[in-house]
């Protein structure tokens, strides 16, 4: 069963524990989730509204967009739970004869680059997210503006956090040309992208202060 179908207080226990999944990645994929259905809800309460009758097709299509995006968060709870545990299984492997210790290494190298690629996939999605509130900040419904806030700052940690799972996996890579590419792809997206997060959350603030 997928972990997003059970309760919060089901999710919140078994990250609580010393289990090795959920972990950090999935907790950031399922936080920059929340950041997307709070841009949906912004939407929702934005449709049907007289005053927004102009940018209620902008909206629409605003909201399919993130609901794809959210759905895809939420499987990416999952997967990568799923890219953890071969790398969970790698550690656990003995490395006491040479050939033991090559084959481990062997292991670890592919099971390092699997565990990237999913928080990468976050990284990713929730930068589509981002974009989605500097939008909703906009053209969305004045009296939901600080749930924009809400969202952007929770995709904007979201983001952040999914990085150090790509960090900490490129740090044991003996591929180091590989590790640093995979490093420039993260640090790219936080580049760009928190930077925006912090714009749109500085956007919403002066519409109060």
């Amino acid at each position: 069963m997928s972990m997003c179908n059970e309760s919060c207080e089901v999710f919140l226990d078994a990250l609580a524990s010393k289990a090795p999944v959920p972990g950090g990645g999935g907790a950031a994929a399922l936080v920059g989730a929340v950041g997307a259905a709070l841009g949906s809800m912004v939407g929702n309460l934005t449709v049907g509204k007289q005053k927004y009758a102009d940018v209620e097709d902008k909206i629409i299509e605003l909201n399919r967009h993130a609901e794809a995006l959210r759905h895809r968060l939420t499987a990416l709870v999952d997967k990568d739970a799923q890219a953890f545990e071969p790398l969970s299984k790698a550690y656990a492997l003995p490395a006491q004869t040479k050939d033991e210790r090559e084959r481990k290494a062997r292991i670890m190298e592919h099971a390092l680059l699997d565990a990237c690629r999913v928080p990468l996939e976050i990284m990713g999605t929730i930068c589509e997210v981002i974009v989605l509130h500097k939008d909703y900040a906009k053209i969305g419904s004045a009296i939901a503006i600080s749930d924009v806030g809400v969202g952007v700052s929770c995709c904007r940690s979201a983001l952040l956090g999914a990085s150090l799972n790509v960090f900490i996996n490129t740090k044991s890579m003996t591929d180091r040309t590989k590790a640093i590419a995979l490093n420039g792809d993260a640090q790219a997206m936080l580049s760009q992208y928190v930077p925006l997060a912090d714009e749109i959350f500085s956007s919403v603030t002066a519409r109060f202060l």
